[in-house]
């Protein structure tokens, strides 16, 4: 029984980390290098994670700075974040690619909120499969006499504890984005 128990648990933490990487992605109105995760660019043929070809950094709230290690990718760079449509307008200076960050408009906030809890909810969705794949495992164990129905309904208890405090997690985590996107 507890060796569902645990399995249920880093499952579920594994979906609550999902969730707020989802999360992260989103656009508030302040600049983060996370905004540029979904951008893979064409290096020497092959699709890379941006981070692997340039050093980002955010020298204030409105800019993404990104200084290719090899100068010649600068193109390709900035053709691979207007083909990511993340609403982005890059420019280079022949060394550097700026990526400013628009501020948002009140509908885009909202809409960009409504995506939050949507993202919010695949994870609750997420964590309540997880925990009914955890309780027909524990029946299954019963059936098979492996535990007994005392053990069963305490493995109940624990993976519904388990389920609340993530489901806690996620709608906190969609709460403070849905701040973060309204303040930004």
């Amino acid at each position: 029984m507890n060796n569902v128990v645990k399995q249920c648990d880093e499952k579920m933490k594994h979906a609550i980390e999902a969730t707020r990487h989802e999360l992260m992605t989103l656009r508030t109105g302040k600049a983060t290098i996370s905004f540029l995760d979904p951008v893979k660019v064409d290096y020497y043929g092959s699709k890379v994670q941006l981070q692997q070809i340039a050093n980002l950094s955010v020298p204030d709230a409105r800019m993404i700075l990104i200084a290719p290690w090899d100068p010649k990718q600068i193109a390709a760079i900035e053709k691979a974040i207007r083909e990511a449509n993340l609403g982005f307008n890059p420019a280079n200076d022949g060394r550097v690619v700026r990526v400013p960050v628009p501020p948002l408009t009140e509908e885009r906030r909202k809409e960009l909120c409504k995506k939050a809890r949507e993202i919010g909810e695949k994870g609750k969705i997420a964590i309540r499969h997880i925990r009914h794949e955890a309780r027909e495992e524990l029946e299954k164990k019963e059936k098979s006499k492996e535990i007994s129905e005392d053990d069963k309904k305490e493995g109940f208890e624990k993976i519904q504890k388990l389920h609340d405090k993530a489901i806690e997690e996620i709608q906190h985590s969609v709460a403070n984005k849905e701040k973060d996107i309204m303040e930004g």
